[in-house]
């Protein structure tokens, strides 16, 4: 019996277990719940014991092997997550037993992990960890668009209006003094929540409202891509910037659309730019806006249910599944 299928009960007493894949493909089949080596932590990492991690769409894209040109498996899945310090040298020992995110090393889908100190980020004591576990991915991208390219007093739009990014987006687009935001949505579900924070949403189907509406939009968030953002940059005024920041259709805006008024976000670009100060220097003001924001609810699962969590990520866009690996 492998890892993958043995008894959850068995799971149990595995060592520090670790969902992993040693190979791309779709992440039911691919990946294995593993134990994970234990040794002496090295003077320059910290070790964290982590606590939970959600699973968001952009930890399953590279286990599909989407990114297969910049990584290499094995593997250990999962980018985000809020873990306890249980271990550190020198000046760090002073985050021992304190909660941490630790960020862009090894995945967080994991019991116990070795990070760099450095860009490990110190979590507040009011931050409950259902929102510091999903702090980073979405929120920086959304804040750091919205300094990018500013929205006060502009006609906000946006697709995948459901999404947690979106979402946030949203939020504090209308926080930042936009005129107003409309979201196009594909299902109804979306529709209270969004028309609850202030968004006018319109039906990914209603072809007419929607054109309309790209019509008077001087900035566009785009999640999806494809034949959708092409209809829409086309109806947007000559002033109006399109700004693509994910591919949800599968498919990129078409070449004879791509123009001066389309920019694009790619989160690691964005941090690649950060040295360290800046790193925790961002963090302290996404802390200030996570502390009154709406974000999905989330239901919990056991890190040996992992296989239930992901058949539930993809068929409850509302609630977020989050893995609770301590």
């Amino acid at each position: 019996m492998t890892a993958a299928h043995a008894h959850p009960d068995l799971m149990l007493d595995m060592q520090d277990p670790a969902l992993r894949y040693h190979r791309f493909g779709s992440p039911l089949e691919v990946l294995h719940l593993e134990p994970q080596p234990d040794g002496p932590l090295p003077r320059e990492r910290m070790r964290v014991r982590m606590r939970c991690a959600p699973i968001n769409p952009s930890d399953l894209i590279p286990i599909a092997g989407a990114y297969r040109h910049r990584i290499k498996p094995p593997l250990v899945a999962g980018h985000e997550g809020v873990g306890v310090v249980t271990q550190a040298h020198g000046p760090w020992r002073a985050l021992e037993g304190r909660r941490v995110l630790p960020l862009r090393g090894p995945g967080t889908w994991q019991q116990s992990l070795d990070c760099d100190p450095r860009l490990a980020v110190p979590v507040p004591d009011d931050i409950p960890d259902h929102v510091a576990a999903r702090a980073w991915i979405h929120p920086m991208a959304a804040m750091a668009m919205l300094r990018r390219w500013p929205v006060a007093g502009c006609d906000v739009l946006l697709t995948a209006a459901g999404s947690n990014c979106a979402r946030l987006l949203a939020q504090w687009a209308l926080c930042c003094g936009a005129r107003s935001v409309t979201g196009i949505c594909r299902s109804a579900h979306h529709r209270k929540a969004l028309t609850d924070m202030g968004v006018h949403v319109l039906d990914q189907e209603d072809h007419a409202a929607i054109e309309a509406a790209a019509a008077h939009a001087q900035r566009l968030f785009d999640a999806t891509g494809g034949r959708l953002a092409d209809r829409l940059l086309s109806h947007m005024p000559p002033d109006g910037i399109l700004v693509t920041y994910g591919l949800l259709s599968g498919a990129p805006i078409s070449p004879c659309s791509m123009n001066a008024r389309v920019r694009h976000f790619h989160l690691r670009d964005h941090i690649a730019g950060l040295n360290p100060h800046q790193w925790q220097e961002s963090f302290e003001t996404l802390w200030a806006l996570l502390r009154d924001i709406d974000m999905p609810a989330t239901r919990d699962f056991r890190l040996t249910d992992w296989r239930q969590a992901l058949i539930w990520h993809d068929s409850h866009s509302r609630v977020k599944p989050m893995l609770m690996l301590s």
